[in-house]
């Protein structure tokens, strides 16, 4: 999905109220994301990845996903972010323009950034029972106004 692909890559818990490292957890190892993005006055279009996490000695989490969005050239998007407080996580992207900001908000995760390309993105994670998937819902802005929204599902895989 545009940015995130499942623009997934805020981390999100394994369920509501575990502990800070273990929401980051549900990133390392390997994640697959799979999803669709309505651009305003344009098609949908899928877009998929598949992320590679490792959990960093100061607890940070650096991911790295091959993203593949439909009618672009696949691309790698790179992420590191780490925990600053209970629910509060802080970081950068490859294709974020300044801080990734993630915050729990009442079980799910908020995850906000501006792209090099000026777009506002919002979205939220939603972790499913049994701690090994997310639901995804992307908002992007431009000007403030909604450009475009997804809806996708983020894996972890065994």
């Amino acid at each position: 999905m545009l940015l995130l692909s499942a623009l997934a890559l805020a981390p999100p818990p394994l369920a509501a109220g575990t502990p800070v490292q273990s929401a980051l957890k549900f990133f390392e190892g390997e994640t697959r994301s799979d999803g669709t993005l309505k651009i305003m006055w344009g098609k949908q279009r899928r877009s998929r990845s598949v992320g590679q996490g490792t959990i960093r000695p100061d607890g940070s989490l650096s991911l790295v996903q091959k993203v593949d969005d439909e009618g672009k050239p696949p691309h790698e998007r790179r992420w590191l972010i780490r925990p600053v407080a209970p629910g509060r996580y802080s970081g950068t992207m490859s294709q974020a323009q300044g801080p990734v900001t993630i915050d729990e908000v009442s079980g799910r995760y908020r995850l906000q950034l501006k792209t090099t390309s000026g777009l506002s993105v919002e979205q939220w994670l939603t972790p499913l029972p049994g701690g090994k998937s997310a639901k995804s819902h992307i908002t992007v802005r431009k000007l403030g106004m909604v450009v475009a929204t997804g809806e996708g599902m983020v894996v972890k895989t065994p």
